[in-house]
């Protein structure tokens, strides 16, 4: 225990080095590398807090898909940073009173493992106590994302799907083509296939992280994972397979109509879960009576949400990648 006390700490130091170093560098190349080793930084911590479901999250979309569309953001800006504004001193002002507002904050919160903080005294005793008679699965995080809170995950759901509408509304219209354009990312039949090293090694990784991410996707009930986690890390294999082949190779591989439907379709599949629950006699998100037996009706709903989950969020990440790499730069 103490040995993790003095990583954890080790961690977070580094957390706050890593932060520093992104704001003060002017090199906006090294300010991205240096967010995505920050969000790996984050997950490791996650990990640590025995927060897995959440861990993964943020290793696949802050240090991995995050990353790809920060760096496709800057293709299409300057490599360095601006002359700093005249209002910055107004900006650090604001940011330091931020900071005390939000520390003097924490000062009321529980400490961290306090048996008697209020979410250890209410809602999570009977989510603890009712998961096995209500749903029987071993991971009492997705219970509660899928069944408990169904209406909240629905709404994230629809929050990516909408997310997903904005980007394309943004950079769905392409601007006319000026002499000595360029595709930002990979376009073309190209990509880095004449780089070797990276072509050998990222054929090599990409069924593997496609493997992983369908595990994720369907062994959500009894280890940390779910729709989310799986979609981004799905999303990232494909990424991958655009950059190392190129962005038309990707396209042939899973097509822009494909995409939206996909985009939508996985949405649409939570609700109609919801809309059969009905039809069957229960309440909206009321997994119970789509069976005989209402444990294995909870599970099944369960199973068929996270997939539509897995499938908007996958969609969504790869219409906002094809959206950046459709963009030119221009010289």
């Amino acid at each position: 225990m103490f040995m993790t006390e003095i990583f954890s700490a080790f961690l977070l130091t580094l957390l706050v080095v890593t932060a520093l170093a992104a704001v003060k560098t002017r090199n906006l190349f090294v300010s991205v590398m240096l967010t995505g080793i920050y969000s790996l930084l984050i997950a490791i911590n996650f990990f640590l807090l025995d927060a897995a479901d959440v861990a993964l999250t943020e290793a696949a979309v802050g240090a991995g898909v995050a990353t790809v569309f920060f760096l496709g953001a800057l293709a299409l800006t300057a490599e360095k940073e601006r002359t700093p504004s005249a209002y910055r001193p107004v900006a650090i002002g604001i940011f330091i009173a931020v900071t005390l507002v939000l520390g003097y904050a924490t000062l009321g919160m529980p400490s961290y493992g306090d048996p008697d903080a209020p979410v250890h005294v209410h809602v999570a005793p009977f989510y603890l106590e009712k998961t096995p008679e209500f749903i029987d699965i071993p991971n009492i995080v997705t219970a509660v994302l899928g069944s408990y809170r169904g209406y909240d995950t629905l709404g994230e759901v629809f929050v990516v799907f909408t997310a997903g509408i904005g980007v394309m509304f943004i950079l769905g219209v392409r601007p006319s083509r000026k002499p000595g354009g360029t595709a930002m990312i990979a376009s073309g039949e190209n990509g880095l296939r004449h780089y070797l090293i990276p072509r050998v090694v990222g054929r090599l990784f990409i069924p593997f992280i496609l493997l992983f991410g369908l595990y994720v996707q369907f062994h959500g009930e009894y280890s940390p994972g779910g729709g989310f986690q799986a979609g981004a890390i799905i999303a990232s294999s494909i990424i991958l397979y655009a950059l190392l082949e190129g962005e038309e190779r990707a396209l042939r591989l899973i097509p822009r109509r494909v995409l939206n439907g996909l985009t939508a379709g996985g949405a649409l599949l939570y609700g109609a879960v919801g809309v059969a629950g009905m039809l069957a006699g229960g309440n909206f998100l009321d997994y119970s009576v789509l069976a005989s037996d209402p444990v294995k009706g909870q599970q099944m709903g369960l199973l068929i949400i996270e997939a539509g989950v897995g499938i908007t969020v996958t969609g969504v990440l790869l219409t906002i990648f094809h959206a950046f790499a459709a963009r030119e730069r221009f010289g």
